[in-house]
């Protein structure tokens, strides 16, 4: 029963996720990508306590795979950051 109940959680939030993102003006993405990283960041770290904690293979492989999952999170994330943040310098030299 406790596994519905946690499938249920996960779908809702990955609906809920889904609309929220894609209603974000442009202007708010930047901070809003800021926020999710730190987020993200503290993710990875849950996901490396899970995936050290050693109770069952399930446990390792799952930890291991959220920890995967996190680190592209928080890299592309930062990414896109620096990539949008780059938009807004003023360019030296003349054009």
């Amino acid at each position: 029963m406790e596994t519905i109940y946690l499938l249920f959680v996960l779908v809702l939030s990955i609906f809920l996720g889904f609309e929220l993102i894609r209603k974000v003006p442009a202007t708010l993405h930047t901070p809003l990508m800021s926020g999710s990283n730190a987020i993200s960041g503290i993710t990875l770290v849950g996901a490396l306590v899970a995936a050290g904690a050693d109770r069952t293979e399930l446990t390792t492989f799952l930890g291991t795979l959220a920890v995967i999952f996190a680190t592209i999170n928080v890299v592309g994330g930062y990414m896109v950051t620096d990539r949008m943040l780059a938009m807004f310098k003023k360019k030296v030299g003349g054009k």
